[in-house]
């Protein structure tokens, strides 16, 4: 089987478009002080240019973007990945725009507002995207860099 030729820039970034709008969980990758690195799935919402998330307020991943918003998320099978380095804002249930609440129960099939467990979300705006499927790829994998889509 022959491999596929590494994709363009403008092919990586639109298939990472693709990825983020269809898909519905990631791997989110946090830090605190305590605990180091800590890594959970959590389902998300893309709007376009950020990710809407939502966890307990008391679990660690919680607490660590409360205190220090950074955050890498990972999406896609090792060989077809998508790593985002960003930081992750709170935002209150009340701060939410009008039916984004509904709208990412809908998008995610899980609805934190019906949690007895108090919950945070959090709005992550992406700082450094890279993609890459092959070690050919490996060249050129950085698609956003500072916020911006490269090309």
């Amino acid at each position: 089987m022959t491999a596929a030729p590494p994709r363009t820039l403008e092919e990586r970034i639109r298939d990472t478009r693709a990825v983020l709008e269809r898909e519905v969980d990631l791997w989110v990758a946090s830090a605190g002080a305590s605990k180091g690195a800590y890594l959970v799935p959590l389902s998300y919402m893309w709007d376009g240019s950020t990710l809407l998330v939502s966890t307990a307020a008391a679990s660690v991943t919680g607490r660590n973007l409360l205190a220090d918003g950074r955050v890498r998320l990972a999406l896609g099978p090792t060989r077809d990945v998508v790593l985002i380095d960003g930081h992750a804002e709170p935002v209150d249930l009340a701060e939410l725009p009008e039916g984004t609440g509904d709208a990412f129960a809908e998008a995610t099939g899980f609805d934190p507002r019906e949690s007895a467990e108090p919950y945070q979300y959090f709005r992550i705006r992406p700082e450094r995207i890279q993609a890459w499927r092959e070690v050919d790829e490996m060249e050129g994998r950085h698609l956003m860099r500072d916020g911006a889509w490269l090309g």
